[in-house]
């Protein structure tokens, strides 16, 4: 099974590029997996798709600042962004742009009002192509412990990470965004109920998901429960081979709570489904169905042929050409009604990827 099978043309003006205007107005394209059926709906209606009894799962991952600007002794400039952090002990890795070495001692940037002599401001424009703000150094230093394959690199500092990225950082928006992040961003680039920081990215089926909609769900006599998977490299690192099975997938740590576990239980001894909202979720649980562990680091890769143990219903974005969160999707719905079901929503103008509108997938 090779990459270039789950490729598609997407245009880059149905790439969404900001949220919408009011969370929870995107549309949602809902895929009868058995027939290939599909319907034209609303995000909002989603509680129309659900029955009493049924488990919707989320993920209450809360996504850190972890785009960090930096400046080598030299003037050179270099951005970070730092990967899931569940653990203050102990080194950070974090995907870089530009060269690195082990031993080089970043100053952290921070926003300022003048460009100061010692730092060249044109680079750093350069390479922070969309921030437009002035970036003076800080107190802050960031050391390379180690530079790993594949633009990762082991860092650490003498304040804990955590604290770094909410005093520094900036949202950490998707490049194809091809933009730098605004105020707008902090709020909406984050789900309503995030509470466990440690996410490099958001799991974007959820960032349409309001209060209203849940309030609603649960008047039904839908079960909401929560999990928690922290995104990171395993969820949005490009596959670079040609054959999907030699792709391996790093580990993002995630934790089920009890009352989750049992609330599955339950439905499924009742005849009910457990719908995942979101691709970050569906892998929590079946690696769970692996591994029976609540608690641990996932790195299941699910492509076509999987199948799937405890996910009856899938909320997902569209996804990437070529991506693994596409391959999940493509397991689930299979490839023959998931790819008419992508050419349906670009002939229908939907909006694609993290901002972008939503599928159900039943």
């Amino acid at each position: 099974m090779l990459v270039t099978d789950f490729d598609y043309s997407l245009p880059r003006a149905q790439i969404a590029k900001h949220p919408p205007k009011q969370r929870g107005t995107t549309r949602l394209l809902v895929l009868n997996r058995h027939t290939g059926a599909l319907t034209d709906s609303h995000y909002a209606n989603l509680d129309e798709y659900l029955n009493p009894g049924d488990v919707i799962i989320l993920n209450d991952t809360k996504v850190m600042q972890a785009r960090i600007f930096c400046v080598l002794p030299n003037g050179h400039p270099r951005e970070l962004v730092v990967l899931e952090n569940h653990n203050s002990t102990g080194p950070t890795r974090v995907m870089y742009r530009g060269k690195l070495h082990k031993g080089d001692v970043l100053s952290i940037l921070t926003p300022g009002v003048k460009n100061p002599t010692n730092l060249n401001f044109h680079k750093v424009n350069m390479a922070c192509k969309y921030h437009q703000k002035i970036l003076l150094r800080s107190s802050e230093k960031i050391t390379v412990k180690q530079v790993l394959p594949g633009g990762i690199a082991e860092v650490e500092s003498n304040t804990d990470i955590n604290e770094l990225t909410e005093r520094f950082g900036n949202v950490p928006l998707p490049p194809y965004l091809r933009r730098d992040a605004d105020a707008d961003d902090r709020v909406r680039y984050q789900t309503l109920w995030a509470k466990n920081m440690g996410s490099a990215a958001a799991p974007t089926a959820s960032l349409n998901m309001t209060d209203e909609l849940l309030d609603r769900l649960k008047q039904k006599g839908v079960i909401v429960k929560y999990l928690t998977l922290h995104v990171g490299l395993g969820t949005f690192l490009p596959i670079r081979t040609d054959n999907i099975e030699d792709h391996k997938m790093h580990s993002e740590w995630y934790n089920i709570p009890d009352d989750t576990l049992e609330a599955i239980r339950s439905a499924k001894s009742g005849g009910h489904r457990v719908v995942a909202l979101g691709t970050t979720v569906a892998r929590t649980l079946e690696y769970y169905a692996k591994t029976g562990e609540p608690t641990g680091e996932d790195n299941i890769f699910i492509y076509p042929g999987y199948e799937f143990q405890i996910v009856d219903a899938l909320v997902t974005n569209f996804h990437a050409p070529k991506s693994t969160v596409l391959m999940l999707a493509a397991a689930f719905a299979g490839w023959d009604h998931l790819k008419p079901a992508y050419h349906h929503a670009l002939n229908e103008k939907y909006d694609f990827l993290s901002y972008g509108d939503s599928m159900f997938i039943c």
